[in-house]
């Protein structure tokens, strides 16, 4: 796909998200790996008013080389890159009920959602919770970094999940399906719960690896 197709191919689903509530003002950022670099959605955008023109152009060594000033947390997106050399694409939001479980303090943080619906582990797999780091933080890189390697989805705490995909399209359903795996767990708390078995998310892992 060409640069001027993968800019397009942001823009839609930036405005997609925002559309339906998956990020509100100026949050959340996009990425696209590109052959000379990378492609990221500019700092303090809206992600539902992109304009393909306007998104930042990274060469390799994270010089700028086109568009706005990228995300300031374009380095967190380069850090799992880094980690993950077959991801192709990384979102980055801040969907209201992944941040809502970001924040509760009886998750497991090694696999903070339950395997609710096969779907869910299909997409998703295990989500780690990485500590708090202040917006910014060039720590959070190396703590992202250390987990991705083993996990293309990372929620982070008390702020919102990192979804790596080999595609655009795959990072965005993934991280469609974390937000709504976060509402029904949110929606089941408290209510007694009939979750995949392990031999069913074994299979599934098996058959679908993500």
């Amino acid at each position: 796909m060409s640069e001027s197709a993968l800019r397009e191919q942001i823009v839609r689903h930036g405005e997609s998200l925002f559309t339906r509530g998956y990020g509100c003002g100026a949050s959340g950022n996009i990425s696209v790996v590109l052959d000379d670099g990378i492609l990221v959605t500019p700092t303090n955008s809206c992600l539902g008013r992109l304009d393909p023109a306007r998104i930042a152009k990274l060469g390799p060594d994270g010089t700028q080389l086109s568009g706005d000033p990228p995300s300031k947390e374009a380095f967190l997106h380069q850090s799992m890159y880094r980690a993950r050399p077959d991801a192709r694409a990384i979102v980055h939001l801040h969907s209201t009920c992944s941040v809502a479980v970001s924040c509760l303090a009886d998750v497991d943080p090694a696999d903070v959602l339950p395997p609710i619906t096969a779907y869910y582990v299909m997409r998703v797999g295990r989500l780690p919770l990485i500590p708090y780091y202040r917006p910014g933080d060039r720590a959070l890189a190396d703590a992202v970094h250390d987990v991705a390697r083993s996990h293309h989805a990372v929620l982070l705490a008390n702020h919102g999940p990192v979804v790596a995909g080999k595609a655009l399209d795959a990072a965005v359903y993934a991280a469609e399906e974390l937000e709504e795996t976060a509402k029904l767990h949110l929606l089941l708390r408290g209510a007694p719960v009939r979750l995949l078995t392990d031999e069913q998310v074994a299979e599934l892992r098996e058959v679908f690896p993500t």
